[in-house]
């Protein structure tokens, strides 16, 4: 099925206390206390002004950002305390903020171990009592998981191989840690006549770091660096990827992680390569029955039903940022132009039911909060 132009009434109608100071390269001018709790519904990363900063999104889209620095911020981890999050720095960042999104401040801020930089993803685990980091060797782009004690200031206690290099996402599913080592990423210097990515998914035992599996992509698409994750409650999940290559070959970029093995989703050529070879974000819905792939290279958003079969995309310019909504078949979409865009399904076509313009310069991700 194409693209549907679906009305907002058929969609409708269908779809039913921590130690560590702020450091000096986090300014804390946006930490003082407000005269009102901020209404979170979900999270994200902007550019704000000249620098970057957390953004508190409310039900009705109005942004917030809390606190302003240097350095781009990419993935937000909601605790489960159902009060702070932590907004961590992509590669080449050092930093990753602890802030509390209904004050709208500051609190911490820590850093990757020695010699290594932030990827730009981690994840409370243990009910907000551990936090897991995604970090890359400096010099030799191994990865490296680490477990932090968050009342001791996010202290490493235990760290872990990612099984792979230049790892960029990763997530508890399943009663694994899975990873996404992207190998080398496309759109860098390093990249450059490079047609091997070398990425895999490592499904990683949560409590000792242990190698379970390893998938890895068959030798006609071993250009393609495997980046995003996301995962349903029954443990399903799905990776992005991105493409060294630009050779027109249509080339699929999203997979569910079946097994120990990759199975690719379904689409038309022309879908695939209208993502410019491109994935920045992945989402499942409340339901876990679709999925949404963003491009900002391509600008559109595409959706899937779970078991693989594509349903349609939409365009929007520099749209990267998806979360569900606490709807079945919806997902919010940010763009880096400032709009934030509800985008639904019926099961059948993908249509947009509300939009909002004039935010900031929105990252690659949003989140929605418990």
């Amino acid at each position: 099925m194409g693209i549907l132009d679906l009305t907002r009434r058929s969609l409708a109608g269908t779809l039913g206390a921590l130690v560590a100071a702020p450091r000096v390269f986090f300014a804390s001018g946006a930490a003082h206390a407000r005269d009102h709790l901020l209404d979170a519904e979900w999270l994200a990363t902007a550019g704000v002004g000249e620098g970057f900063a957390p953004v508190v999104l409310s039900p009705d889209f109005a942004a917030t950002p809390v606190g302003a620095g240097t350095q781009r911020l990419h993935w937000v981890e909601p605790s489960p305390d159902g009060r702070t999050a932590v907004a961590v720095a992509r590669r080449p960042g050092t930093t990753a903020v602890l802030f509390d999104r209904r004050a709208g401040s500051v609190l911490a801020s820590f850093e990757p171990g020695e010699g290594r930089v932030f990827s730009g993803h981690g994840r409370f685990i243990e009910g907000g009592r551990r936090f897991l980091a995604v970090e890359i060797d400096r010099d030799t782009g191994a990865g490296m998981v680490t477990r932090r004690v968050v009342e001791a200031g996010f202290a490493i206690e235990a760290e872990w191989a990612s099984s792979g290099i230049g790892p960029h996402d990763m997530l508890p599913a399943g009663g694994t840690l899975v990873v996404a080592n992207g190998g080398v990423e496309p759109h860098t210097p390093e990249a450059v006549g490079a047609e091997i990515a070398g990425a895999s998914v490592a499904r990683l035992d949560p409590v000792s770091g242990a190698v379970r599996s390893v998938a890895e992509l068959s030798e006609d698409l071993s250009s393609l660096s495997l980046r995003h994750l996301t995962s349903g409650a029954d443990g399903f999940t799905v990776v992005a990827a991105q493409d060294l290559l630009a050779d027109g070959i249509a080339r699929p970029l999203l997979y569910a992680v079946d097994g120990e093995g990759l199975r690719a989703f379904d689409a038309p050529d022309e879908e695939w390569r209208g993502l410019r070879t491109y994935v920045g974000s992945v989402c499942l819905d409340a339901s876990g029955a679709y999925v949404a792939a963003a491009s900002p290279r391509g600008n559109r958003v595409a959706l899937w039903r779970r078991d693989g079969r594509f349903l349609g995309s939409l365009t929007l310019v520099d749209g990267c940022g998806l979360a569900p909504t606490r709807e079945a078949g919806q997902f919010l979409a940010t763009s880096g132009l400032g709009e934030t865009v509800l985008i639904a399904t019926d099961g059948e076509g993908v249509g947009v039911v509300a939009r909002r313009s004039g935010g900031p310069r929105f990252d690659n991700h949003a989140v929605l909060v418990a």
